[in-house]
């Protein structure tokens, strides 16, 4: 009888056991928030409740598995989600959808992964990429790339605060141009400094590459926290050049939070837009924090330029230009 309750003891651990080498972790962000959003044009306010104004509503599965000799397999997919509706995305794990491998080199990921570049403007905005006013207005109407499919991409380790970022894209194209891209990013994270700077080649184009680069900086000193940077996208032909810089800075007092940033895009047209941003959160947990969010941009007469947050966009019509958009945020945040 012992022999046999062993038996059953020991099969029932094998598994336990080969379990205890891997692991799957869901996580994701619910957000959500009642806002008030005005493009600047006639007829253009209304009042919504968005998902996703502090930080893009998700869902993910991440996991890892050690194979050894300080090897291991590392995948991740997650997937964007809009609380207001209940919708998914139109791709299902568009956020991010990557396998690979890591250890002692750094890591190798291919799949749909973050650009060199997004790695950059991400440390280097003082909103984290979140609330209205963040630097995603860089990457909308085909400026900046910050996502890549069809991709591999290397991470390596820390050397010294020193990690270095490389991407490559395949258009996969038959004919005409071959829509890859190459990237490459180079940041600094020690002693609360941070310094990145990045660099990517696209071939949209027969006639030419477009070019995008980045160069983001900041520092943090007890409750006092700041963030800048600048970004060009200089696509293919004359006159294309669009240029944004930010300047923020954060104060945090207890379980308070303030952000405040500056904000100038441009083309090289002579289009124009300067804008202000403020938030304010209050966690409540470790896991959950409530927000406020209000930003504004002055369109020159030759611009549209929008207002962005992690989840919304708040942008005058084509054929408003010289509008000023703005927007107002209360909302929940909670992570898991």
């Amino acid at each position: 009888m012992q022999c046999k309750l062993m038996a059953v003891v020991l099969a029932a651990a094998i598994p336990l056991c080969a379990s205890a080498q891997s692991s799957v972790t869901i996580y994701g962000v619910a957000d959500a928030a009642l806002a008030k959003e005005d493009t600047g044009a006639p007829g253009g306010s209304r009042t919504v409740v968005n998902s996703g104004n502090q930080s893009t509503s998700r869902v993910g599965f991440r996991g890892v598995e050690d194979l050894g000799n300080g090897l291991s397999a590392v995948f991740n997919l997650e997937a964007g989600v809009a609380l207001d509706s209940g919708m998914g995305d139109s791709s299902l794990f568009g956020r991010r959808s990557v396998v690979g491998l890591k250890g002692g080199f750094g890591t190798v990921m291919i799949g749909r992964e973050y650009t060199p570049i997004a790695d950059v403007a991400n440390a280097s905005d003082i909103n984290g990429q979140g609330f209205y006013g963040t630097n995603l207005n860089s990457f909308g109407a085909n400026r900046l790339t910050r996502r890549i499919s069809n991709s591999v991409n290397y991470k390596s380790n820390s050397m010294g605060g020193v990690i270095v970022s490389a991407g490559y894209g395949l258009g996969e194209t038959v004919t005409g141009p071959s829509l890859d891209l190459m990237g490459l990013a180079v940041e600094y994270k020690a002693n609360n400094i941070y310094v990145g700077a990045g660099y990517h080649q696209v071939e949209r184009l027969a006639s030419g590459d477009d070019k995008e680069m980045i160069f983001g900086a900041g520092f943090t000193a007890g409750p006092v926290e700041v963030r800048g940077n600048y970004m060009v996208a200089n696509p293919t032909g004359n006159g294309n050049k669009y240029e944004q810089a930010n300047a923020g800075v954060s104060y945090t007092f207890g379980a308070n939070k303030i952000y405040g940033n500056l904000q100038q895009s441009k083309l090289e047209g002579g289009a124009k837009g300067n804008g202000f941003s403020l938030a304010y959160s209050y966690a409540l947990s470790k896991r959950t924090n409530v927000y406020t969010s209000y930003a504004s941009i002055r369109n020159n007469n030759k611009a549209t330029f929008g207002i962005f947050s992690a989840g919304a966009t708040v942008v005058p019509p084509a054929g408003a230009v010289g509008s000023d958009p703005s927007a107002f945020s209360v909302g929940v945040r909670h992570s898991f």
